[in-house]
């Protein structure tokens, strides 16, 4: 399933992986933030650690590992990261997932 074409029109997010690996689109409040992925290319997310996070899965698969438990995600799953707990993922090209971010600022938009 492809986003909504309406969906260009949000804001992108300055990332630190380039966009023929990732893309995005964010919509931002004051109470979090936001983000339709799109993944290109099989990516290995780091370990890392923020604030509180939702996520599902739109199409593909993504092996996330929060705090030292690994699970397969495919469409239709959702997840739940809890603040301040090591996570990472390897995600396949093709994913798309929504995540929702509790802190409003998690990534800056892109101008």
């Amino acid at each position: 399933m492809h986003y909504p074409e309406f969906f260009d029109a949000f804001p992108r997010l300055l990332l630190p992986f380039p966009e023929d690996v990732v893309l995005s689109r964010a919509i931002r409040s004051e109470a979090g933030l936001v983000v339709f992925f799109t993944f290109l290319k099989d990516l290995d997310l780091p370990v890392h650690r923020h604030g509180a996070q939702w996520g599902t899965v739109v199409a593909g698969r993504i092996d996330l590992t929060i705090g030292g438990v690994t699970q397969s995600y495919g469409p239709g799953d959702s997840y739940s990261i809890p603040a301040e707990v090591d996570h990472g993922a390897r995600i396949s090209a093709g994913t798309r997932v929504i995540d929702v971010f509790a802190e409003r600022d998690r990534y800056a938009l892109r101008p």
